[in-house]
């Protein structure tokens, strides 16, 4: 629906009022049908409400007026929100509460008495100037609430047009903060950003059929048609860059108001710049990093990195009119960089979350394709997997900003900051985006001066920044193959030191999930074991080799061979369980079915034997967990007092059809089994019993869920600790699946 097309809805709906109104012969003096809220400025949607206040004199009796009026307006099928107060009443509901007050601002006169009207919008405009720099430290703080409850719309995974940051409200704010002649914004791109977002709100309007204003990931295509643009994506970059421009503006604009609040009653209305200098060609005024007096940047090339390292780790904007100055001033950096330009895109890097609005104002001036000109491969690109939270492009600013946390760790935090950069730089391509980026970081790394050694080494981060985390959950770290691979591709200790502090700092940019303490200490456990195996030089499968544990086993209950002894560990991650029993083929698959009918995640299994008892270690999240309560699970489903593959079985629709694939690579010493599908209960239980029905034991277990898919791995052998041939491998594998998709079908 266009702007024009809104006009119409609204002079309809204001029709419909005014009509209602006059057959109920309303007064004409004393009484006023006023609009408010969205409605008040004139922006229907769909299925918007009509948010109408009947305002009247203080000593005015309306009779039956009020109980009638609304009827007329209900009886069309109109959606009201209505309100009936006197002029006082408005102007004390307004006072007592600052989302009353804002929708106030925009009230729009329907029906009854004009004057009336104006009294009440003269009036509240009239207050919200002369309270502002008392109303407004209120008015950021709900704002800030609200955006740290709804996320950017720019960058959100579903984005909420109307409450997320760089919406509809904020837009409607910024028209506010105008109005207490406190501040300005540059109105016409305002305007231009929400009308275009409620083009976009009643698409989607339309297409919900109700009023919702949360995009789904389904909705983007079917906007494309209405919006007169080519597909999904051209929608999500079209709205997320409308969000990232309103969210410019809003910051630069609040700050700008916290500002003028501060300043000195005595500075007041001073009109004299107060220029701090800071660096060459630079100083501070109001609070912004400004072009000092008698910079010449058409002389410094190195201003605008310079300009953007110093507003960043001061933790002040870059004023935007001087990032455009700088663009068009500044000369064209050589290639390769000088050192000195290299070391100012490092500490601008380096400088932690400040660094983002400073981030922000480069690429909304442009100036960031001077330094970066790859940054429109990723920019506004979502991301495939539900893990990530944020858009491909400000996943990365916020890689940079962990990694930022992390640079005392590491020999060369030039070399981590640009790789934090750079990591995700290949998801623009269709194939493996870690391949893909590998050669773009290369050909950057050597523009912006590394050496060749530098660049290979920014080549290896990004090309394997996600090995240690996959190999850490997905494989068993104390089998020699999985340190092997390590050694494969990391090569040195400072590498790998390099490689452990963007692993931690990607995770922990993508979502919380991504980096439980859980994951980190599968992490740097495989880190420590690559790192002793690089300084003592061990690389061959018996000096890798980890002997098992040995563990004290209670004389009860190598007297009683039908006795189960439970323990249970708890530590700051959660829990490790210890489960022996007689040693049999099946033990494991019954204490996996021990957990999943407790409805207890399980991370992690290991499986060793101390003749003549098997020993199971089991790590979980959980640390409430009571030995007795276990043991008397296990000992009935042992006993088949309980029943787990039926207790397990519930009416629920499978997702994902489970794949089940044999990874030689993984293992000299047994078989792997790597099994996707749908995160749910009984998984480990269902493949530790398929494999128990042929003969099989499981030697350790992983599990790892990201979003909606677990990746489980099974390291196989045969119950005489042999490996298993080709043949019985595959027998394995199909004996397992039939097994889970038996399950799926049957839940389905």
């Amino acid at each position: 629906m266009t702007a024009e097309e809104r006009q119409r809805r609204t002079a309809a709906a204001d029709e419909l009022c005014a009509t209602a109104y006059a057959d109920l012969g309303g007064p004409d003096t004393g009484v006023a049908l006023v609009a408010v809220g969205g409605y008040g400025r004139g922006e229907l949607a769909p299925h918007s409400d009509l948010d109408v206040v009947l305002v009247h004199d203080d000593d005015l009796d309306l009779g039956e007026l009020e109980e009638k009026l609304w009827y007329p307006l209900w009886d069309s099928g109109a959606k009201l929100d209505h309100a009936v107060r006197s002029l006082d009443q408005c102007i004390a509901a307004g006072e007592a509460d600052l989302r009353v007050a804002l929708g106030m601002l925009d009230a729009r006169h329907l029906a009854g008495d004009p004057n009336l009207t104006l009294r009440l919008r003269t009036h509240m405009l009239g207050s919200w100037r002369r309270e502002a720099r008392q109303k407004l430290p209120g008015f950021h703080e709900l704002v800030r609430s609200r955006h740290a409850i709804t996320g950017e719309l720019a960058h959100v995974s579903v984005p909420d047009l109307k409450e997320a940051e760089g919406g509809l409200r904020d837009a409607t704010a910024l028209k506010a903060l105008v109005a207490t002649w406190l501040v300005d914004v540059p109105h016409v791109d305002v305007e231009r950003c929400r009308q275009a977002l409620l083009d976009t709100r009643d698409v989607a309007h339309e297409i919900a059929g109700r009023a919702s204003d949360r995009i789904t990931p389904e909705m983007w295509g079917q906007m494309a048609g209405p919006l007169g643009l080519e597909d999904a994506r051209a929608v999500q970059v079209h709205v997320r860059d409308l969000g990232r421009r309103l969210t410019h503006i809003s910051r630069l604009t609040w700050h700008r108001v916290d500002q003028v609040i501060a300043r000195p009653a005595s500075l007041r209305g001073a009109r004299k710049p107060d220029l701090v200098g800071i660096a060459p060609g630079l100083a501070v005024s109001s609070g912004e990093v400004v072009l000092a007096q008698g910079a010449k940047p058409e002389a410094d090339p190195f201003l605008l990195l310079r300009a953007a390292a110093e507003a960043a780790e001061r933790a002040l904007p870059l004023s935007p009119a001087t990032a455009a100055r700088l663009l068009r001033a500044c000369p064209e950096l050589p290639t390769p960089w000088p050192a000195q330009a290299r070391h100012l895109l490092v500490r601008l890097l380096s400088a932690g979350r400040p660094m983002l609005p400073v981030w922000e104002t480069l690429e909304e001036t442009r100036a960031l394709q001077r330094i970066l000109p790859e940054w429109d491969l990723i920019r506004s690109l979502p991301h495939a997997s539900v893990i990530h939270r944020f858009t491909v492009d400000r996943h990365v600013v916020e890689t940079c900003i962990e990694a930022s946390e992390l640079i005392r760790r590491v020999a060369r935090p030039d070399v981590l900051m640009v790789a934090a950069l750079l990591h995700d730089i290949g998801k623009c391509e269709v194939g493996d985006h870690s391949v893909e980026g590998e050669p773009i970081a290369r050909a950057v790394a050597e523009r912006i001066g590394f050496t060749a050694v530098e660049v290979d080494l920014v080549g290896m981060l990004v090309r394997w920044h996600l090995l240690l985390s996959e190999t850490a959950t997905t494989r068993d770290p104390d089998d020699p193959a999985t340190v092997q691979l390590l050694l494969e591709h990391v090569p040195h200790p400072e590498a790998l030191s390099l490689l452990v502090a963007l692993t931690e700092a990607d995770a922990r940019a993508a979502s919380p999930q991504a980096w439980t303490k859980w994951r980190a200490s599968l992490v740097r456990h495989l880190a420590q074991r690559t790192y002793a195996a690089m300084l003592t030089g061990a690389s061959d499968t018996e000096a890798l080799t980890v002997e098992e544990p040995t563990v004290e086993v209670p004389a009860e209950l190598l007297a009683d061979p039908t006795r189960v002894h439970i323990e249970v560990d708890r530590h700051a991650e959660g829990a490790s369980v210890t489960v022996m029993s007689r040693d049999r083929v099946g033990l494991l698959a019954d204490a996996a079915a021990m957990f999943a009918v407790q409805k207890t995640s399980v991370n992690a299994a290991k499986v060793w034997t101390q003749d003549p008892i098997g020993i199971s270690v089991w790590e979980t999240d959980e640390q409430h967990l009571d030995p007795a309560v276990l043991r008397t699970r296990l000992e009935s489903i042992v006993d088949g007092r309980l029943d787990a593959r039926s207790r397990l079985a519930r009416p629920r629709p499978g997702r994902l059809e489970p794949t089940v694939r044999v990874r030689p690579e993984a293992s000299e010493s047994a078989t792997v089994l790597e099994i996707r599908m749908d995160d749910r209960p009984g998984v480990v239980y269902l493949v530790c019993a398929a494999l128990a029905s042929l003969g099989f034991s499981v030697r350790s277990a992983h599990v790892s869920t990201l979003g909606p898919q677990a990746v489980d791995v099974f390291y196989v052998i045969e119950a005489d600790g042999s490996l298993p041939t080709d043949e019985r491998a595959d027998a394995a594998a199909y004996a397992v699946r039939e097994a889970l998709v038996r399950t799926v079908t049957l839940e389905s």
